[in-house]
Formats: structure tokens, C-alpha cells, sequence
């Protein structure tokens, strides 16, 4: 039997300015309901780049305003993916702190 968290419904990709190297990968999080995990990496050039996959149908405006809010504070040069499985936006925002954290540790 084949395990299966949820489908993805919907991917959006976003970019953002930045002005710092990120050090090294990290990876936060488990995809499970009512959460999501987090890759990041660091990025070649002068720019963030993350990818969403979600199984929440309808919140790409919801997403962009967590990342506005997200890298407003935040300038590192990150590849940043999302598997998400229904996750609330303020645990969207605490996941990208964990992985920028352990990312800088």
C-alpha cells in the first residue's frame, strides 16, 4: 500500500532580491496535515527563488503576502522549495525562520 499525505493541487514560483550569501542547505518541517516542510539551499546570483507546492486550492495571493512579509526581513540568496500540506501562514513563516536558522548555524 502506497502512502499518500494529500494531491498537489496548486505550484506557484516567486523570486526575490538578495543581497548575502546563504551558507549551506537546511531542511525543516514534515508534510503531514496541517504542515509543511521546508528546503533551502543556497542560490546562485543575485536573487531568492522559492517554489510552492500546496494541497490547499486558492491561496496564491495569501502565499505571496507571507513571502512579501517574509522577505522584507530577509536577504539571503536562498533556492527555497515548499511542500505543504494545509498549513496556516504563521506556520508557514515560523518554518522559513527554523530553516534560515539552521541554515546560519
Amino acid at each position: 500500500m502506497k502512502a499518500c499525505w494529500r494531491k498537489i493541487v496548486e505550484q506557484f514560483e516567486f523570486n526575490y532580491p538578495a543581497k548575502r550569501k546563504v551558507p549551506k542547505k537546511s531542511h525543516v518541517g514534515v508534510v503531514g496535515s496541517g504542515d509543511l516542510e521546508v528546503l533551502l539551499e543556497p542560490a546562485e546570483g543575485p536573487e531568492a527563488a522559492v517554489r510552492i507546492r500546496t494541497s490547499a486550492e486558492g491561496f496564491k495571493t495569501t502565499w505571496r503576502a507571507v513571502l512579501d512579509r517574509f522577505f522584507s526581513q530577509y536577504d539571503g540568496a536562498a533556492r527555497i522549495e515548499i511542500n505543504d500540506a494545509g498549513a496556516t501562514p504563521g506556520s508557514v513563516l515560523l518554518r522559513l525562520q527554523q530553516a534560515v536558522e539552521a541554515s546560519e548555524r
